[in-house]
């Protein structure tokens, strides 16, 4: 007696059971995989989002350090011209003191009979044209220069006879020291 069983149709039940099992393991797998990518793609979505907040919030910082660096530059022009004019204020104040010393010290020195005609000034170099009425005074004169604190040696450069004769046409230079210089010069004696 031979007994036949047909395995073929468990077998075949069995097989659509594990292919179907398979499809739908690659299913889950399938949909895990579209989360997953849609997991990450939306954490990349937040760090780019934040990323772009952080380069706004730089960007917007930026700008304002940039104007405020303008106005910090803007300052320091506006502190430079000021320096400028205050060195200039200082250099006319300067000029104005040593003018002021520079004419007392000639009418302090005047010898009688001397008359000054003309008088310039360049820097420190004074040059003087005068007339006097004899050599003596024109000699009585020079000494005279010579002893001003705020004036240097004078420096004798021509004397010739005047139009009437008798007096003297003379011309010289001399150097005038500053007015601190002249005021130590006074207090060292």
């Amino acid at each position: 007696m031979s007994i036949n069983i047909n395995l073929l149709p468990w077998r075949e039940a069995r097989r659509e059971k594990r292919t179907r099992g398979f499809y739908g393991v690659v299913g889950l797998m399938l949909l895990a995989g579209i989360a997953l990518g849609l997991g990450v793609s939306q954490l990349y979505q937040q760090q780019l989002s934040a990323q772009e907040q952080r380069n706004a919030y730089i960007t917007q910082n930026i700008e304002r350090l940039n104007n405020e660096i303008a106005d910090v530059q803007r300052y320091q022009q506006t502190a430079a011209r000021l320096g400028e004019q205050l060195t200039l204020f200082q250099t006319l104040q300067a000029e104005r003191v040593s003018t002021v010393q520079l004419f007392n010290d000639i009418a302090a020195s005047v010898v009688d009979g001397v008359v000054y005609q003309h008088l310039t000034r360049s820097g420190e170099q004074v040059s003087f044209s005068a007339i006097a009425g004899s050599e003596r005074q024109v000699s009585e004169q020079l000494r005279q220069i010579a002893s001003m604190p705020g004036l240097g040696v004078p420096l004798l450069s021509e004397v010739a006879s005047g139009q009437d004769g008798n007096s003297r046409v003379f011309q010289f230079e001399v150097v005038q020291s500053s007015v601190v210089d002249a005021r130590d010069s006074e207090e060292a004696p």
